[in-house]
């Protein structure tokens, strides 16, 4: 790996998720500065080009969330400037960004991914699009931001999306698979444990609220599966890291119905290029699991930082 001394830790920007960016991007560079690092905290505004051109620092920290900062915006930028950036590059972090396209190529690659269809919001909120239960989420966000799930006794979709303020764009209806919510983290090419997630009480599903606020969420870990499911988890995860193109660090998201009286499904929802790194964060508790630090963690993220991801 390459030796860096000067990083700029890229957070904040302007999507929905600025919030929780600001805050793992605060993580990560007090960790860099406790392993020695030279670190420039830089809340990323629309002139981030101009900035990164005058400051020219070794490498870039990418600890944006959300649009453009994790969709092969940023990294498209930070290509043409020849500033060596972590996580994954421009082609993979645009297609794990687009929930549908994603699919596509983890479905291609024998990853197993529920049945959807994309559609506008407008559409959505007309009639069901899938029977009940489904599910849906905008396309191109993370974090949960504006996900629906629309249960058996539910008359019509959320009505939500005809509302003048939604600004998430087309929206993915994709089947409900009942179970258990199971994340297993990617570093290079091997995989670390795995998470099983409970929403604390009182909170539907794993949501904004259940990732980001304290005791929104508690987490069993290592995920009490069969030796062969966890095993396979632990494949998928690397399939579909694989499948996207992804670099350095990635998240994948599972659905598990092992319910008695469950199918024994089991798909994959999502990669995650640029996973959460706050105190309540999955990837640092898999990596703490695996016996990384924090600070080790990532220093190991930020060595991996390279161009033409």
């Amino acid at each position: 790996m390459t030796s860096f001394h000067h990083i700029a830790v890229l957070m904040g920007g302007w999507s929905s998720e600025r919030e929780v960016s600001l805050n793992s991007g605060e993580a990560c560079a007090g960790a860099l500065e406790a392993q020695g690092y030279r670190v420039t905290r830089i809340d990323v505004g629309r002139d981030i080009a101009d900035r990164l051109a005058a400051l020219r620092p070794d490498a870039c920290f990418n600890a944006l969330h959300g649009k453009w900062g994790e969709d092969g915006c940023i990294q498209g930028i930070l290509e043409t400037l020849e500033i060596p950036y972590t996580h994954s590059g421009v082609l993979a972090s645009a297609l794990a960004m687009d929930k549908a396209r994603a699919k596509v190529a983890m479905k291609a690659a024998g990853v197993p991914v529920a049945a959807g269809v994309v559609a506008s919001p407008a559409k959505a909120a007309q009639r069901h699009l899938l029977p009940p239960p489904y599910v849906v989420k905008p396309v191109c966000e993370g974090s949960s931001v504006g996900v629906f799930i629309v249960r058996n006794d539910y008359e019509h979709p959320p009505q939500e999306l005809t509302r003048a303020d939604w600004t998430h764009g087309d929206v993915l209806v994709e089947r409900y698979v009942a179970g258990r919510e199971l994340t297993c983290a990617v570093l290079g090419d091997r995989a670390l444990g795995i998470i099983e997630i409970k929403p604390a009480e009182g909170l539907v599903f794993y949501d904004y609220e259940a990732k980001y606020a304290k005791g929104g969420s508690y987490h069993i870990l290592p995920a009490r599966l069969s030796p062969e499911i966890y095993e396979n988890i632990q494949k998928m995860a690397v399939d579909a890291h694989h499948a996207l193109g992804c670099r350095g660090v990635s998240r994948a998201d599972f659905r598990l119905d092992d319910r008695p009286e469950g199918t024994g499904e089991l798909v994959c929802l999502e990669v995650n290029t640029q996973p959460g790194m706050t105190a309540t964060s999955l990837v640092p508790e898999l990596a703490a699991h695996a016996g990384l630090s924090f600070g080790e963690l990532v220093r190991w993220i930020v060595e991996n930082a390279s161009c033409n991801r």
